[in-house]
């Protein structure tokens, strides 16, 4: 039975294995993620429901902190300011100037700190019964606080720790029937080495509504509330509830749970905040908690099953038609396999198969165009072949020649044109011996000081080379005329033919060897210089002759010049061919870098690899 199955699925074309593979990749995780998320939607449900409480606990607890916050640093600013100290212990202890002055500067103070940010009832009282408030004292008689059974605690707290008073009737006249509660926090002011004398006490109080306010906004549909340690509401946005203890919060374990609370299931969630030990507590009842998030869900799984059956038809139209070019791109093979290359797939879609058939387009296009190129390079060879043998002249005849005519100078007392003359045979031999390419750094030198003699001999005012060359690098193997069109560009171009120095220096730096050649000549503007760096990093194309082969007369005569260089600065066809040159020789290792300053002269680097020297170069 298994081998007919794999006979039977052998014998499906492409087309088909595509579809019935990609129905089941689909169908099977599909199927499994419905069962999975049926099972999870419950937990995900309730999670949800659980992070959208806590984030609605969140934001309340921001804007709660932020006005317990307040309270707090109106009594640390009263707390810390040395002037409002001062003056109270001056009226404690009887020994200020005068106590008017006192009194009115203390007020000012306090009504500055009152008059800023939230409402806050604020409360300077003295031992003696001294007091300084925010408030007139017909709305509360602030030495009623000596009554107060929380006050007797508030004597046993020093330094900055703070008393909580919690949520207590307003006492405040104007306040009570719109804000029936405040919440109030205490602190002592105290002297002394042990801090055993108090000279005063701090009492901020703030309306219990300014945090219900927060709750009727943000908890909308639900119960919000803050709670004490042992479990009593301190503020709801139904004031009948403050004070009412709730039992079920000591039963709860954790941050969120799930309670049953006469008959209906209800969502608890907490918060601690970071004051007196009070949290933020959220009830909400469990189907109204869920009842959206269970919606979608359901929606989604239904919208599922709908989409995956038109997902499933879609994709077998789909298969058929996007295979429908490899079909093609399988009969263009097919018909190149035998032969035919002016065939052509012409598919020019934007997808994978699309550059698929573009590139093999393309392919047979480069392969008919590098046939024709091949015979093109044949026919070319052949004539170069032809051209070369009929230039062909005997060197050593032509050499010998020069050197009569050297001597008979010579004889005659002409010793600069001999010069001349063994100059000129010297770089016509490097330039007739092309089996020769590799040459020591020593004869370059050579070849670059026999170029400058010849061209002092031709100008009125002469050019001096300054070579500064390590002793380690003059038997490193360097192209033949590397330096020769460089150093042509700078006496014709930089030094307009005239007087100057051209300067050569190369040095051994790592596995490198810095060859520089420069110039005090004119240099050239930065637009012609980013031009003729623009020119020269162009790497060399493929031509009808050798791979990389170079006429050595084009860079030794350096003529033609960067379009609006005015005879400023370096040409770029005798630097182009030495660039290329180079990179062809030592590929990505080899870099030139060319600077220039308009007045300053002209800077060519060049960076090779170092070669190791064999003892029979020596």
């Amino acid at each position: 039975m298994r081998p007919f199955r794999l006979r039977a699925y052998s014998g499906l074309s492409f087309r088909q294995k595509l579809i019935a593979v990609s129905v089941a990749c689909i169908l099977l995780p599909t199927c499994l993620t419905l069962a999975v998320s049926g099972y999870l939607t419950r937990d995900a449900v309730k999670d949800q429901a659980v992070s959208n409480a806590q984030e609605s606990l969140a934001l309340a607890d921001g804007y709660v902190s932020n006005l317990l916050q307040y309270m707090l640093y109106v009594a640390n600013y009263i707390q810390n300011d040395s002037e409002i100290n001062a003056t109270l212990k001056a009226l404690a202890f009887g020994n200020g100037g005068d106590e008017l002055s006192e009194r009115l500067r203390l007020l000012s103070k306090i009504d500055n700190i009152s008059s800023v940010g939230e409402q806050v009832f604020v409360t300077i009282l003295q031992p003696d019964g001294r007091y300084f408030t925010s408030y007139p004292v017909y709305e509360y008689d602030p030495r009623l606080l000596f009554e107060e059974p929380w006050f007797r605690e508030l004597r046993t707290f020093s330094g900055l720790s703070t008393y909580w008073a919690k949520t207590r009737p307003t006492v405040y006249m104007t306040e009570k029937t719109n804000h029936p509660y405040q919440i109030s926090i205490g602190r002592t002011l105290r002297i002394g080495s042990d801090a055993s004398q108090i000279y005063g006490y701090v009492v901020v109080t703030m309306l219990e509504s300014r945090i219900n306010k927060i709750f009727r906004n943000l908890a909308v549909g639900q119960e919000m509330m803050l709670v004490d340690e042992e479990g009593r509401i301190l503020s709801h946005k139904d004031p009948h509830r403050i004070g009412e203890r709730l039992e079920y919060l000591q039963a709860a374990d954790g941050n969120s749970n799930v309670l049953e609370l006469d008959g209906e299931r209800y969502l608890l969630t907490r918060r601690p905040i970071a004051y007196g030990g009070w949290e933020l507590v959220s009830l909400l009842p469990y189907g109204q908690a869920t009842a959206n998030i269970t919606g979608i869900f359901n929606s989604v799984f239904l919208l599922l099953i709908v989409l995956f059956c038109l997902f499933l038809m879609l994709l077998v139209y789909l298969i058929q038609t996007f295979t429908k070019p490899l079909v093609k791109l399988g009969r263009v093979a097919a018909s190149v396999q035998r032969g035919n290359l002016d065939v052509r797939s012409g598919i020019r879609s934007r997808d994978e198969i699309g550059s698929l058939g573009a590139s093999l387009d393309q392919m047979l296009d480069r392969v008919g165009e590098m046939i024709r190129e091949i015979t093109l390079q044949q026919a070319r060879k052949r004539k170069a072949e032809l051209d070369m043998l009929q230039a062909q002249i005997n060197p050593h005849f032509l050499f010998n020649v020069l050197n009569s005519i050297r001597m008979k100078v010579l004889r005659k007392g002409d010793r600069e044109s001999a010069e001349m003359i063994a100059s000129l045979s010297k770089l016509l031999r490097m330039t007739i011996e092309r089996n020769k390419e590799m040459i020591t750094l020593h004869e370059e030198i050579e070849i670059a000081a026999d170029y400058v003699l010849l061209m002092n001999m031709r100008q009125k005012e002469k050019a001096e080379l300054r070579l500064d060359i390590s002793a380690d690098v003059f038997l490193q193997k360097v192209p033949r005329f590397m330096l020769q069109p460089i150093i042509e560009n700078a006496m014709i171009h930089g030094l307009q033919q005239g007087p100057g120095t051209i300067g050569v220096t190369a040095r051994i730096e790592g596995d490198t060897v810095e060859i520089v050649v420069e110039d005090d000549g004119e240099g050239m503007s930065a637009e012609t210089l980013e031009r003729l760096r623009a020119d020269v990093s162009r790497r060399p194309e493929l031509s009808g002759g050798e791979p990389g082969g170079v006429d050595e007369a084009d860079g030794a005569d350096g003529a033609g010049e960067l379009p609006g260089a005015e005879h400023r600065g370096f040409s770029s066809i005798g630097l182009r061919n030495v660039s290329e040159r180079m990179a062809i020789i030592f590929g990505a290792r080899f870099r030139m870098t060319i600077d220039s300053e308009p007045g300053r002269g002209t800077r060519v680097a060049m960076s090779i690899p170092r070669q190791e020297v064999q003892r029979n170069d020596v």
